[in-house]
């Protein structure tokens, strides 16, 4: 066998790349992420990011499904209520771009903002470097940082939403 040719362990052997791609949507899959020595491969549908367990080792051995999340109780209507309330009071910055989100200016600063700062329009938020160009995030909106949705150099795609703001604050 040559060099040029695919052994039946290679990660990037086309039969193998296409049983992934069957498995992950007969199990509804959104990232198969495998590695063999040095070599790599991912494999992702649509655009949602999701964490993923180990990588699959052999496809002789069967993916194991996750267990099933109990459900949650249905809110009461008083609890539905305020939830609704409180829900018109958030709002979600978004990424305006894809790149990679920067929580900080350099490495050696502090981060732009963190949960419970109060923010102002003009307030920059975070950096989201795209093509080796580095855009600072104005907020855009007034408010309280309540939520932090993205880890600093995590890669965002257009529309993910980055931070949660009550705006009552």
């Amino acid at each position: 066998m040559s060099g040029a040719e695919n052994s039946p362990e290679d990660v990037f052997d086309v039969d193998r790349i296409r049983r992934l791609v069957e498995l992950m949507e007969d199990h509804d899959l959104r990232e198969v992420d495998l590695r063999q020595a040095e070599h790599r491969i991912r494999l992702r549908r649509g655009s949602d990011p999701i964490i993923t367990g180990p990588a699959i080792h052999s496809m002789q051995q069967p993916v194991p499904m996750p267990a099933p999340t109990p459900a949650a109780p249905a809110p009461t209507p008083a609890a539905s209520e305020a939830a609704k309330e409180d829900d018109e009071h958030i709002t979600l910055i978004k990424s305006p771009m894809v790149g990679t989100f920067y929580a900080r200016p350099n490495p050696n600063a502090d981060n732009f903002i963190g949960l419970g700062d109060i923010i102002e329009p003009e307030t920059t938020v975070c950096i989201i470097e795209a093509m080796k160009v580095f855009n600072e995030i104005p907020a855009e909106t007034r408010g309280k940082i309540v939520a932090i949705l993205v880890d600093d150099e995590e890669p965002v795609d257009f529309g993910r939403p980055l931070f949660k703001v009550d705006t009552r604050s």
